[in-house]
């Protein structure tokens, strides 16, 4: 069964005249019969460059419509598509570039100058040319199985894991998107979430292109440009983290602003904070805190509309064919109103992580996956997010793991010892707070020193806010360093600080 790459040749047939894809960083409008045609001239010069079933193409740009365009190219060839962060480093890219061994990089003209050691195409440059008669009949029959895209999440363990997102994952998170949301052919979402982020890719986006609906696209997110797109696109559905939807609330033209026409608001990535869902609520908009994560979904729970202010703070109940569960460290089932980890299952789970069968086997057992994340559901089935197991943190919804950053300073010249906690943040949600103990005879290091060697190796979002230089850290009984004890002690002044107020 081809799930996939029959969408936009089936809406090309239905309705080729309406509008899939509208990139207002570039001004350009796609039409189902464009873009399907489109993505066949991608398919044949990818192709031409060599990439065929299997392989991995890397693409490294802002939200363009292109990006759709390569994705469908990718299924026509069974090739997998790499969506690369672009406010990681050169080092990040290029460890993700090499460990998936993607053969082939696209970028914009923004990032025509990274160098990640393989061949490169500008997606300025466009396909070059249609494909052949012979060329649209060498179509690859992709198995629901197989691999459609690779999204690397931060790893706990210090390095990105990639998880293979599956053409049977992809297909009926849409499915599902479009029964919890109610989707149709009349509408459309503004995808200012980044595309390398399953958020800004799989949260609406897909799933709008396998109904026949519409993405307006922008680069990058600005509020005054947003709230009038809203207005003048017939915007119909939203999605964003808390930090993206607070910008709107406080921006001067929120209140003057046409929003009649969203039907509905989906909010992720971190809390929502109750004042700003009820800024919206009083616009008319049921923004609705929603959960999900890149390996399943990442559409997993939605609040029906109508429940939306009785069940304040909660994500839901699971959508469309997806179960879960919440146990205890035994494995053995909680009760209602018991925190535990939340384990999700069905079509929508991911294929694993590249290259990583021990990841595999610990997050997927009997097709479960262990989300590390800890919730409770009341006696209504619906579910509220308490903690997490892990110790990510997540910052401008943007996911940081404190071994990763940890791993980085920790081999910069003088650290003997590091910890990294996150702490809440008013603005970004959670900022990263590190502790560096000095070595022996490293008088010099300062939180200056370490930011400073720091850039270029970690992206922004993932440097801490607050840099401590201390003669020695907490450590417990069994000579561990005491995270929980540094976490108390966040808020304060200890040694050496500077503050990072950019991002």
């Amino acid at each position: 069964m081809r799930a996939t790459s029959d969408w936009l040749a089936t809406w090309s047939r239905f309705s080729p005249d309406a509008e899939a894809v509208y990139d207002v960083g570039t001004g350009r409008r796609w039409t189902y019969a464009q873009l399907h045609a489109d993505s066949l001239a991608w398919a044949a010069r990818l192709r031409r460059e060599g990439v065929s079933a299997g392989d991995r193409v890397a693409l490294l740009a802002l939200n363009r419509g292109e990006t759709f365009a390569v994705l469908f190219a990718a299924a026509e060839l069974g090739a997998i598509l790499l969506p690369l962060n672009h406010r990681l480093s050169g080092a990040e890219l290029l460890w993700q570039r090499e460990n998936c061994g993607a053969r082939l990089l696209l970028t914009d003209a923004l990032h025509a100058d990274i160098d990640l050691g393989c061949p490169r195409l500008s997606l300025d440059d466009g396909p070059a040319a249609p494909p052949t008669a012979a060329q649209q009949e060498d179509r690859h029959e992709s198995a629901l199985s197989e691999t459609w895209m690779l999204m690397y999440t931060s790893g706990s363990t210090g390095r990105p894991k990639g998880a293979q997102l599956t053409h049977r994952q992809i297909h009926w998170n849409a499915l599902n998107t479009i029964l919890a949301c109610r989707l149709d052919h009349t509408c459309s979402t503004l995808t200012f979430a980044p595309l390398f982020h399953t958020g800004g890719m799989n949260c609406l986006s897909t799933p709008l292109l396998h109904c026949g609906g519409r993405v307006v696209l922008v680069p990058k997110l600005d509020a005054a440009q947003a709230l009038r797109l809203i207005a003048e696109e017939d915007i119909t559905h939203l999605m964003g983290v808390p930090t993206i939807f607070q910008m709107l609330a406080d921006h001067p033209a929120f209140a003057d602003t046409d929003l009649s026409g969203v039907r509905d608001a989906l909010c992720g990535g971190a809390a929502l904070p109750e004042s700003l869902l009820r800024r919206f609520l009083e616009r008319g908009i049921p923004l609705r805190q929603g959960f999900g994560l890149t390996e399943v979904g990442p559409n997993c729970f939605s609040t029906p509309p109508h429940m939306v202010r009785e069940k304040l703070g909660t994500v839901g109940l699971p959508i469309h064919h997806v179960a879960a569960r919440l146990v205890r460290s035994d494995g053995s089932e909680c009760g209602v109103g018991e925190p535990g980890e939340l384990l999700l299952k069905g079509p929508t789970v991911c294929g694993g992580y590249w290259d990583n069968p021990e990841a595999t086997e610990k997050s997927i057992t009997d097709g479960w996956f262990h989300t590390g994340d800890v919730l409770s559901v009341d006696a209504d089935g619906y579910f509220t997010v308490r903690g997490r197991l892990k110790e990510m943190y997540i910052s401008g919804g943007e996911n940081v793991y404190p071994a990763e950053v940890e791993a980085v300073i920790a081999g910069l010249p003088g650290v003997a010892a590091v910890a990294v906690v996150g702490v809440p943040d008013a603005r970004w949600g959670e900022v990263g707070v590190a502790w560096v103990e000095p070595g022996p005879g490293a008088d010099t290091l300062s939180a200056e020193s370490i930011r400073a060697a720091l850039d270029g190796q970690l992206a922004r979002f993932k440097r801490p806010k607050r840099i401590h230089v201390v003669a020695e850290l907490p450590r417990t009984g069994s000579g561990k360093i005491d995270k929980p004890a540094l976490g108390r002690r966040a808020l304060g002044e200890c040694g050496s600080t500077i503050t990072e107020s950019a991002r």
